[in-house]
């Protein structure tokens, strides 16, 4: 299309509605326009909200028992963490012992995935209230004043906490 038949399509366009009739389309061109906006920007927050609650399953329970084996020992927790978690990795922090388990049993992970989510609120709600961590997982595993204890109590609070989730997703 030309700049002449574009004149053309606006200056028959023009002609067609009347002046009040051309505002108010548009008007209601920019509102569906602006709600589009909006309610994409709704989808992307919604997906990783620090406070996403997506339901868990049975994996999920799987998938804290894994990661509880692979942090079996003293020995096997990386004490620094970053949240890069490499496939040869010998140690794990608790971010990445859960990131292995959930590829292991699940074939994919999601930074906000039930399991992961779960564990972060035992954290807030259970291990470190009132932290007011940046990065919960990544933070209170890096905690000097988390011993090996609270990591195994952390894996047994988790396990509770989606087993009466799961319990009461079922009754509904």
């Amino acid at each position: 299309m030309n700049v002449r038949q574009l004149l053309f399509n606006r200056r028959q366009w023009t002609l067609t509605f009347s002046k009040p009739r051309r505002q108010e389309c548009m008007r209601v061109a920019i509102l569906l326009i602006l709600s589009a906006l909006s309610l994409c920007a709704q989808n992307s927050n919604s997906s990783d909200s620090p406070n996403a609650d997506p339901p868990v399953s049975q994996d999920d329970i799987r998938i804290v028992r894994r990661a509880s084996e692979l942090l079996k020992s003293p020995a096997k927790w990386n004490r620094a963490d970053n949240r890069q978690c490499p496939a040869e990795a010998r140690t794990y922090s608790l971010y990445c012992a859960l990131e292995q388990a959930t590829k292991e049993i699940s074939k994919k992970f999601e930074h906000r995935g039930a399991v992961m989510q779960q564990a972060r609120f035992v954290i807030d709600e259970d291990l470190a209230k009132g932290n007011h961590y940046e990065h919960r997982l990544m933070d209170y595993n890096n905690d000097p004043k988390t011993t090996f204890t609270d990591v195994q109590r952390f894996f047994a609070l988790l396990e509770e906490r989606i087993q009466k989730r799961l319990d009461a997703q079922q009754r509904r």
